[in-house]
């Protein structure tokens, strides 16, 4: 029996609060964690947390706390050095992603971009500093140096050039091409779905995760990658500027490859529903337990922003 309007919209409350609870203890250690380095020079310093600390969802940084902490009942210091350092990549991808010479985009998270708040050059070098403290802090900070030596070839294999990296490069090549639905899938796997993969991978090391649990969770986190990048497809020329806090509509713009310019609109919601499915089917063997990761992959199929 589905669920009447009033208990989704408790559900749906419950969640938001969750994720922001999430969102606010991530932030907590970021903020230590760039703060407590105090030899940053001041303006790039400014221009790190200018973005790192900008208002976000954390979504990949909670998927790695809510693993960790649904297999080993609590969220350690590994734990929450993981959910960081995996925002700390994803924001240097951002601010690079919205570079004049890559999406050459103004706005980002409802704000000036930070090539527009400061420069093109503090700009690069926020994000670079962001990507090498990811790496540091997890060295540093892990408690454990086979954990950190885990975690570090994990997070590198997913944000490097046979990663994110490999997929931005396939999609600025793609543009205005006559892509593939392989191709597509491909560039979405390598650009999102991978380190959606390595936050739920890298959540089940800090858990104690053995190497089955670790694939289970690692296809889940890929399979709602790859939703949220089709989600990310729709809203794009769906939603308005206001309601993503960037740019809408310049995918079709550019002549970027996308689910909805491929197979269109209900095709491209049919594929992520399919997705979804897969992805729960991942984790059915953790139970109730689950639940909250379950409640994720079904958010993330009907988001809005």
């Amino acid at each position: 029996m589905g669920l009447s309007a009033g208990q989704q919209s408790i559900d749906e409350i419950d969640f938001k609060a969750q994720l922001s609870r999430e969102a606010a203890e991530t932030d907590r250690v970021m903020g230590e964690l760039l703060h407590s380095r105090s030899h940053i020079p001041d303006r790039l310093k400014e221009a790190m947390g200018y973005m790192l600390l900008s208002p976000g969802k954390r979504i990949r940084a909670a998927m790695v706390r809510w693993v960790c902490r649904m297999l080993s009942g609590h969220i350690g210091r590994d734990g929450q050095i993981a959910a960081a350092a995996v925002e700390m990549v994803h924001t240097y991808s951002l601010i690079h992603d919205d570079l004049p010479a890559m999406d050459n985009d103004d706005l980002r998270r409802g704000q000036p971009s930070c090539h527009k708040q400061f420069n093109e050059a503090t700009a690069i070098l926020a994000g670079d500093a962001l990507l090498t403290l990811a790496f540091e802090a997890l060295a540093a900070e892990t408690t454990n140096p086979q954990t950190a030596v885990q975690m570090i070839r994990m997070l590198a294999r997913a944000a490097g050039p046979e990663g994110m990296i490999a997929g931005q490069m396939a999609d600025l090549e793609g543009e205005k091409t006559n892509g593939t639905l392989e191709q597509l899938r491909s560039i979405h796997i390598s650009k999102t779905g991978r380190m959606f993969a390595a936050a739920a991978g890298l959540g089940a090391i800090a858990g104690g995760a053995g190497e089955d649990q670790i694939d289970l969770l690692a296809d889940f986190g890929l399979k709602i990658g790859l939703v949220f990048q089709i989600a990310d497809d729709l809203l794009d020329i769906l939603a308005s500027s206001e309601q993503l806090g960037k740019t809408a509509g310049k995918d079709s713009r550019q002549g970027k490859l996308t689910y909805p310019s491929l197979v269109g609109v209900q095709r491209a919601r049919q594929i992520a529903e399919d997705l979804t499915a897969e992805a729960l089917e991942a984790i059915a063997p953790f139970g109730p337990q689950a639940d909250i990761l379950r409640r994720l992959a079904v958010e993330l199929l009907k988001r809005k922003k």
